[in-house]
């Protein structure tokens, strides 16, 4: 009956499964390291400047692979660097329990899971979504961007807990075991492209079927280089990296790295801030899709104008809200900043494939995120450093509400042109 089933369903649909499951294991691997800031610090006397430091490394590390990973996806095939991405995390992640010195965090946090995990973000569902959905194209890239966030949040309690007990180490080495077994899945049940197996993307019309799409000759590293290259001549672009630059800065290395240590400056226990991190990872899940499912309706541009200016009225009251227990601000704050944490995704992803094509759509998506980890990187170091400096971290918050608010101004700028359909890197070869 079961297996009736599956086969009357889209193949479209296996290949998301499979995608979601990647995203929310790789995004999971992530969640460990700010977990980890006070068992690590305990046991070996780092400071946090030094911890913070492998974390910024781990976020650009993991920004700069996902333009390359998306070009190697193009020219070597998703499967096969998907798979090598999850190897590589299970390496790293197992690694760290036999680690002793902080430069060893640094390389197997900041590289080995860095680079992993790149090959695992967001650029990887853009790829699936473009390549295997014409209809509800914008809702699934919807359904990947919470996945991805929902990996990095509602794990947290669980990795809280290994860290308490039986320690820190458990906590790494289940997520090198979940690593680990999701490599036979996706190498059984993973396709590259619809075509691949003959069929076509989902919703696709049959009377007007797109062009077979043509591996690129180039090598991977000059492919993206080639994007990147042309893609600097376009303001859209510029606007497009500085404004999700923003969002990594006020998301994955404000809130998620530092969430937890800073609401136990306010006296609240590890567990219980790391349970409010993870609803907002659940509550994230509803409006990462309500924003998917926009996307496909409205002018993503002026999606993002929204988003930005709620994202950054939300922080400016973050210290104000923050205390040793759950008030109702901060069960506002939470529900509010969860709707909008990755809401930007898919309207982001959108206008790259607008702006630039859905051929290129892959790869520039790639260095818009690369400057997302950027971001994310420098927000975790500075806040760190803010916090050690000061002993709070009110600049970090009001700071990140600043650059929200320029987000979202710049976009005023931004214009929703279509564009014609152009060869994937017309001056490769030169």
């Amino acid at each position: 009956m079961i297996a009736r089933k599956l086969r009357t369903v889209h193949p479209a649909w296996i290949v998301a499964a499979l995608t979601l499951l990647a995203l929310v294991a790789g995004a999971a691997f992530r969640s460990t390291t700010g977990a980890l800031f006070e068992p690590l610090e305990t046991e070996f006397g780092w400071t946090r400047t030094g911890t913070s430091g492998a974390v910024t490394l781990n976020l650009i590390v993991y920004g700069l692979t996902a333009p390359f990973a998306a070009a190697a996806m193009e020219r070597l095939g998703v499967k096969r660097v998907v798979l090598a991405g999850l190897a590589l995390t299970a390496l790293g992640s197992g690694l760290t329990v036999v680690l002793t010195q902080l430069w060893q965090l640094w390389v197997l946090w900041g590289l080995f899971v860095g680079v992993g995990t790149g090959v695992m973000a967001l650029v990887f569902g853009s790829i699936v979504a473009n390549r295997w959905f014409v209809r509800h194209r914008g809702l699934v890239m919807g359904l990947f961007s919470g996945a991805n966030a929902c990996g990095q949040l509602v794990f947290l309690p669980l990795i809280v807990a290994l860290a308490h007990h039986p320690g820190w180490r458990a906590a790494t080495l289940a997520t090198a075991l979940v690593a680990a077994a999701i490599i036979p899945l996706v190498a059984l049940f993973f396709a590259d492209r619809p075509q691949a197996i003959g069929r076509r993307p989902f919703g696709e019309d049959p009377a007007h079927p797109a062009p077979e799409p043509q591996r690129p000759a180039v090598p991977a590293g000059r492919l993206a280089l080639a994007v990147l290259r042309d893609s600097l001549r376009s303001r859209a672009f510029w606007i497009l990296v500085f404004t999700f630059w923003v969002c990594g800065w006020s998301t994955n290395g404000l809130i998620q790295t530092h969430f937890i240590p800073a609401a136990h400056d306010h006296g609240m226990p590890a567990t219980t801030a790391a349970g409010l991190l993870a609803l907002i990872g659940v509550f994230d899940v509803v409006g990462t899709v309500a924003s998917g499912w926009l996307t496909d309706r409205f002018n993503p541009a002026v999606l993002l104008v929204a988003y930005y200016a709620l994202r950054g009225m939300s922080l400016v009251f973050v210290n104000t809200v923050l205390g040793p227990d759950i008030a109702p601000p901060l069960w506002f704050f939470i529900v509010f900043y969860g709707l909008d944490w990755v809401a930007t995704v898919p309207p982001t992803a959108a206008l790259c494939r607008i702006h630039f094509g859905i051929e290129r759509a892959g790869i520039v998506f790639g260095w818009v995120f690369a400057s997302h980890m950027v971001g994310a990187g420098i927000s975790a170091a500075a806040a760190g450093w803010i916090r050690e400096s000061t002993g709070s971290y009110l600049p970090a918050w009001i700071t990140a509400a600043a650059l929200c608010g320029l987000a979202a101004l710049s976009l005023l700028w931004l214009r929703r042109a279509p564009v014609q359909e152009r060869e994937l890197v017309p001056d490769a070869a030169a």
